[in-house]
């Protein structure tokens, strides 16, 4: 196809590419699907396009509605894009403690932003809670409710893991990302397992989250904390509900930001911390299936996002000291 339609079907049919160093850490090829290619930057543009199109066909959103939801930034930059380009409005709720970039770039899409404190889930002034009461007293309005509407997932399971395997031929071995509502992991791990249920699909969960003990020992438990933003689970949402899991790793903040280093110095590419943690994951799958098969494994992970959307954060030598975080070494040029 030399044009494209419209708009919103410039979300998806990313490119996948082999990653050198951690291929080469893991002796094996590792790939990262780059979601950071979407028109608003991160994976969650999928998400955002499969719960609007579902509510449109469900006759739930009508012309001139207005889509609300709680988010941690990328699925309301989604949501807001896909929202202008079918004209309706949007209100999006977020913690107060996210990234300046993704605040500042929600209203320059045109959002209603809401910031509220962060709290645990359990907690009414929650995000998430506050947003569905936002939406239940706004007339004309959905509430998108991203963790448990399973049209998210959807989103994987038609586009994410199909363009997967077509881009790896059919050769994949293995699978792995972090959750943050869960669509994406089960999406495609659901979408790969059904051309092939041999592959092996793998949580790979931040400190500070409780899915790794879940899948580990049928606990909800968490330890430690995250400084990453998007992800990390305490509950098993909808979209998390027969998830595929296979195995699972816990990868720490200072082991996601080595590959972030990386991946920027080394091959060139400018990643949020998710991605790193995503490479980790997919590097210690990578060793273990090429152990197990006796031949180098192909695995594929999701880079979800920009880099430049954390200039503030992960790209701020004082930010990172505060956290005690490793500083990039030109950084403190």
């Amino acid at each position: 196809m030399k044009t494209i339609p419209d708009t919103v079907s410039l979300i998806g049919n990313t490119p996948l590419v082999r990653l050198k160093g951690p291929s080469e850490a893991a002796g094996c090829d590792i790939f990262g699907k780059c979601e950071f290619a979407n028109p608003g930057a991160s994976v969650k543009d999928r998400a955002a396009l499969g719960i609007i199109r579902d509510a449109e066909e469900r006759g739930e959103l009508k012309p001139g509605g207005t889509v609300v939801e709680g988010t941690a930034g990328n699925t309301g930059i989604g949501i807001a894009l896909v929202a202008n380009a079918r004209g309706y409005k949007t209100i999006i709720v977020m913690p107060d403690n996210q990234s300046q970039e993704k605040m500042a770039t929600l209203r320059a899409l045109g959002a209603e932003l809401v910031t509220v404190p962060p709290t645990k889930f359990a907690s009414p002034a929650h995000f998430v809670h506050t947003s569905r009461r936002i939406a239940e007293e706004t007339e004309g309005a959905i509430w998108a409710n991203q963790f448990d509407n399973i049209a998210n997932r959807r989103a994987h399971i038609e586009t994410t893991a199909p363009e997967i395997w077509d881009q790896m031929d059919g050769r994949v071995d293995g699978f792995t990302c972090a959750v943050g509502t869960g669509g994406t992991l089960a999406g495609v791990g659901m979408g790969l397992k059904a051309f092939d249920e041999n592959i092996a699909i793998a949580l790979s969960d931040p400190h500070g989250a409780a899915l790794y003990e879940y899948y580990a020992h049928g606990e909800l438990k968490s330890e430690g904390n995250s400084v990453a933003e998007g992800i990390g689970q305490g509950r098993i949402t909808a979209n998390l509900e027969d998830a595929p899991v296979d195995t699972q790793y816990r990868i720490s903040d200072e082991e996601g930001l080595e590959w972030v280093r990386r991946l920027l110095a080394e091959e060139g590419l400018a990643l949020g911390l998710s991605s790193g943690i995503n490479v980790a994951g997919a590097v210690r799958l990578g060793r273990d299936l090429t152990a197990r098969l006796g031949r180098p494994a192909r695995v594929a992970t999701i880079l979800c996002d920009t880099g430049f959307r954390y200039l503030s954060t992960l790209y701020n030598a004082e930010w990172l000291r505060e956290k005690g975080l490793p500083v990039f070494p030109w950084l403190d040029r």
